[in-house]
C-alpha cells in the first residue's frame, strides 16, 4: 500500500515540477512558457493558459500535500510500539546524558568540585 503512494508521491512531484517550469517567470530568468524571444515561442501563451497552469499546480499541490500526510500516517502505523532513545521521565536520575553514547555504561561520578577551588590557607 505505501509502495503505491510512494510512487504516486513520486510523480505528482514530477508533474508539479514540469508545471512549475512550463509558466512564466515574471522575472524572465528560468521560465520557459513565455516571456522574451528565447523560450518556448508562443507555447501556451495568453492569460487563459496562464489559469490553467496555476490551476493544475494548486491541484498537484493539494495532491503532494495528501501523500504526504498519507505516507507520514501509514509510516507510524507501520512502526508500531518501538522503543525511543529519548526518556519517558522529566529528568533527573532517568535523564539522557548528551555526552554518553548509547549502550555504554554511565561514567561514574566522584566528589571531586566541579570548578576550581581557591587554596585554602592554614
Amino acid at each position: 500500500m505505501s509502495t503505491v503512494i510512494l510512487l504516486i508521491h513520486v510523480m505528482i512531484a514530477l508533474a508539479m515540477v514540469g508545471v512549475i517550469l512550463l509558466q512564466r517567470s515574471e522575472g524572465g530568468a528560468l521560465g520557459i512558457g513565455g516571456g522574451g524571444g528565447a523560450g518556448g515561442g508562443g507555447f501556451m501563451t495568453g492569460r487563459g493558459a496562464g489559469n490553467a497552469l496555476t490551476k493544475t499546480t494548486a491541484i498537484l499541490a493539494a495532491c503532494f500535500f495528501v501523500t504526504s500526510l498519507t505516507l507520514s500516517i501509514l509510516a507510524t502505523q507501520q512502526r508500531g510500539d518501538t522503543p525511543s532513545i529519548l526518556p519517558s521521565g522529566s529528568g533527573g536520575e532517568g535523564g539522557l546524558n548528551p555526552l554518553q553514547i548509547p549502550g555504554t555504561p554511565a561514567p561514574k561520578t566522584s566528589d571531586t568540585p566541579a570548578a576550581p577551588q581557591a587554596p585554602q590557607s592554614q
